[in-house]
């Protein structure tokens, strides 16, 4: 049941500067009492997390949220429209998945997403000043990963179990033995002059 009557998301993507996959978006909508126990719980920006708290965090949050939600551009959709353009789009089917939207979003960065209709805020470093981004921002990382670690065992030729799909040298160095996949973003593998 809904109490808060004024309903804030929180919202973050994960992925954008990969090389490999789809970017994913997490969006979160927690009340004051459940941000204080996610925060009890160990819940902060989720690059100052192991992947075993994160792991561990997801279902805490899928419990404590009034809502949460995940969206995602593919690869092709990012070379099409380019990378902005999806991340804004995989942040909007997130929040799109909410049975109402929200009153205001908490969006982390510093872009807006310039589709969404209602209110926005944006900042920088968002996950250490909102519980509600940094929900987000783990929900999507975890799934992201989990993505990627099911898609390693087909592409096993480019070290995805390690890298995520970010272009590490292994990952580079794969890419010009063997080629690209079609999983891969051409259009940031153009400006590494590979294909």
């Amino acid at each position: 049941m809904r109490t808060d009557k004024y309903l804030i998301a929180g919202v973050d993507e994960v992925g954008k500067g990969c090389l490999f996959g789809p970017v994913f978006a997490g969006a979160v909508i927690l009340s004051k009492t459940n941000e204080s126990k996610l925060l009890s719980e160990g819940l902060k920006d989720s690059k100052k997390l192991s992947h075993r708290q994160r792991y561990n965090l997801v279902p805490l949050i899928k419990e404590n949220s009034i809502a949460w939600s995940i969206g995602q551009s593919s690869a092709r959709e990012i070379d099409n429209i380019g990378i902005r353009k999806a991340t804004e789009k995989a942040m909007l089917r997130a929040l799109e998945k909410f049975s109402s939207p929200p009153d205001l979003i908490l969006v982390d960065g510093i872009l807006p997403i310039r589709m969404w209709p209602g209110k926005q805020k944006t900042q920088v470093r968002g996950e250490s000043y909102f519980p509600s981004i940094a929900a987000a921002s783990i929900l999507a990382k975890e799934a992201r990963d989990e993505l990627i670690k099911r898609l390693a065992n087909k592409y096993s030729l480019y070290g995805l179990e390690k890298n995520k799909g970010y272009g590490t040298e292994i990952h580079r160095k794969s890419l010009k033995k063997a080629g690209s996949s079609n999983l891969h973003r051409k259009s940031f593998l153009s400006r590494l002059e590979i294909n």
